[in-house]
């Protein structure tokens, strides 16, 4: 991605922000034993969901060929038992943000994954 990061320790896991040169914020949360349970992103143009979401592309590409996400004025969500991914935006502003609900540390909520 080609972006400045700065990292921020938490009393249960850390949270790793790519700046890029191009305006896009990706934010990373990651466990104290190494796994990013969590990304979000802000930006002019979509990510790369790919490079993002990694071993979890798969899941979230099988799902998007599926009825069981909710699309309406620009937002989707896909919500399976290990992965939930929510999408937003439109041309010029997107965002969104990626989680595995079983991996989330106890007393983080949902929505400061942001």
């Amino acid at each position: 991605m080609q972006a400045r990061v700065q990292s921020t320790p938490h009393s249960a896991y850390s949270l790793h922000e790519l700046q890029s040169a191009t305006g896009r914020t990706v934010r990373e949360y990651v466990s104290l034993a190494g796994t990013v349970f969590a990304v979000a992103w802000k930006g002019p143009y979509p990510p790369n969901l790919q490079q993002l979401l990694g071993s979890q592309f798969e899941q979230y590409e099988q799902a998007m060929k599926t009825p069981t996400g909710h699309a309406s004025h620009g937002t989707a969500t896909i919500q399976l038992p290990n992965l939930v991914v929510q999408l937003s935006g439109h041309m010029g502003d997107y965002s969104g943000r990626a989680y595995i609900p079983d991996k989330v540390p106890a007393g983080l909520s949902l929505e400061s994954i942001r």
